[in-house]
């Protein structure tokens, strides 16, 4: 059954969401939601095998809403994976609509330990400024280049409050979304003759699968529900509300900007 969609975000029926890192959490959300209003949703993922049926439903669901779905199970840092997806919107004549950064793949090491543990190289930094922030940027680029995007696209990523306050064994990802934070902004003012924004989305501390792999992540949402003025955890779904908010016409002179999305949790 085609479930009825709203309205339409644009009524280009060639224009797409493509989602990198879309197969869980706030990706994959957010895929849902802008399918729900109109938009065709391409998803660049790296799942593994034990995942794949879950997601596999998850693609139904997407497809039940009467929009095109393509994915792709493939490494988003792979300089082909990025010359596959941009053939494919080349070839299909589509446009992209709203370009979704969300991935998550970073070292969550200790800078200084005591004891035996792993500590933090420099290795580590480089490849988790790779992957959760200049790639942001090589996807930006190849897009811009093959003149995929549609007229005021949107560029979306998510940072986190760890940008600019220390976690423990987060100090990788903090440089990563410190940079990520950089190249939207820079993207903003450079992509700008082209009619395309750049936003990064500040989410609140969200139950996922990444949360989980963050030690001590128990202890950061019981200090989360404990600031948030609302007391209780930001979802999935309350982050995809607003990717489709800022991909509304109305949304064209947001630019630049960091935008929380935690319901006040920010706020102390």
């Amino acid at each position: 059954m085609v479930i009825q969609q709203e309205f339409n975000i644009e009524s280009n029926s060639s224009d797409w969401a493509c989602i990198l890192g879309g197969s869980t959490g706030l990706g994959l959300a957010s895929a849902k939601k802008l399918a729900k209003h109109g938009l065709n949703i391409c998803i660049i993922h790296r799942t593994r095998r034990s995942q794949l049926e879950e997601f596999k439903t998850e693609c139904y669901s997407i497809k039940n809403t009467g929009v095109k779905l393509k994915t792709f199970n493939a490494d988003v840092l792979n300089t082909e994976t990025r010359k596959e997806v941009a053939q494919f919107f080349s070839d299909s004549n589509s446009t992209i609509k709203v370009l979704l950064h969300s991935i998550a793949k970073g070292n969550l090491k200790p800078i200084f330990s005591e004891t035996n543990e792993s500590l933090l190289s420099g290795e580590d930094f480089a490849l988790t400024a790779r992957a959760m922030a200049i790639s942001l940027y090589e996807w930006s680029k190849v897009f811009a280049d093959h003149k995929i995007f549609a007229k005021n696209a949107r560029i979306l990523s998510f940072t986190s409050e760890g940008s600019r306050k220390p976690l423990p064994n987060y100090a990788a990802v903090s440089a990563a979304k410190a940079a990520l934070e950089a190249i939207t902004r820079s993207l903003a003012y450079e992509l700008a003759p082209l009619h395309i924004t750049a936003n990064c989305i500040q989410a609140g501390i969200t139950d996922t699968e990444s949360l989980k792999l963050i030690p001590g992540s128990e202890g950061l949402k019981e200090d989360a529900q404990q600031r948030n003025p609302q007391k209780r955890l930001t979802t999935p779904e309350d982050v995809a509300n607003v990717v489709y908010l800022l991909a509304k016409d109305e949304a064209n002179w947001i630019n630049g900007t960091i935008i929380p999305v935690d319901g006040g949790e920010h706020l102390r």
